[in-house]
């Protein structure tokens, strides 16, 4: 059975809640009340969104999104009551799509939900889209030629399979992470700022900057020869974020 959403809270009247008030507004939400239930659930069912709070019993939301992420790639949402800048990150890091503290209002909450959802689904029917279209050899060829867009040297961005090649291997890319990638790419040599970022490439007004820095950061972690001391995917401070003309570091490895 397919669910847009599932809540994971150990607070059952949250949980409840929640998902009832998602469930009046035409969005499929369920719930769920400990590490144990979500694993059995997701095995079970397909989930298009996780809302995920950190505390759950004696098992922790952070173990239960590093095991999510391994097997699938839905969007993750944590809520929380800690507000600590380092369960922020921590969330963030190890695969979170943003960060939510409680208390929360309900319809800001559904209306975050539904950019997202709304965002990702579209992502996934042009990709289908994109996979059913039959070509001829020649025009695949070309196809295959254009679609791969450089970021260095033996760095290529693969727009037809969102995959990222370094150096012969293949570089895993969340589906954020791509449309981050490629806005960059798509407009390489010029400042973005971090409100184009956030109209144009996350469409969602919720997003804190934070947010943005850590994806930007995991980006940087993948392309980067040292993501500590960055070349192509420079901040400019105060400002926003460039990607740099590739030749210019013809000797990136």
């Amino acid at each position: 059975m397919k669910y847009q959403c599932l809540m994971i809270d150990d607070d059952v009247t949250i949980a409840e809640t929640t998902a009832e008030y998602f469930n009046i507004f035409d969005i499929k939400t369920a719930y769920v009340n400990s590490y144990e239930e979500a694993v059995a659930f997701l095995q079970e069912h397909h989930v298009s969104l996780l809302l995920l709070d950190i505390n759950l019993g004696e098992r922790s939301g952070f173990e239960l999104c590093k095991q999510i992420r391994a097997e699938f790639d839905m969007p993750i949402l944590f809520i929380s009551a800690r507000t600590s800048d380092d369960d922020i990150l921590t969330a963030l890091n190890i695969g979170g799509d943003d960060y939510i503290k409680k208390p929360y209002t309900l319809n800001i909450l559904l209306a975050k939900v539904k950019a997202i959802l709304k965002r990702y689904e579209n992502s996934s029917v042009r990709q289908q889209m994109s996979d059913a279209t039959a070509v001829s050899a020649d025009e695949r060829t070309a196809h295959i030629q254009q679609r791969e867009i450089p970021i260095a040297q033996n760095i290529f961005l693969d727009t037809a399979t969102h995959k990222l090649m370094k150096n012969g291997e293949l570089v895993p890319l969340k589906a954020m992470e791509y449309k981050m990638l490629l806005y960059l790419l798509e407009h390489r040599g010029r400042v973005i700022s971090k409100d184009e970022f956030l109209k144009n490439v996350w469409e969602d007004e919720f997003i804190g900057e934070g947010t943005l820095a850590v994806h930007i950061r995991h980006l940087r972690e993948k392309i980067e020869v040292d993501s500590n001391e960055p070349a192509l995917l420079r901040t400019v401070w105060g400002v926003g974020y460039i990607m740099e003309e590739w030749h210019i570091y013809e000797g990136i490895q």
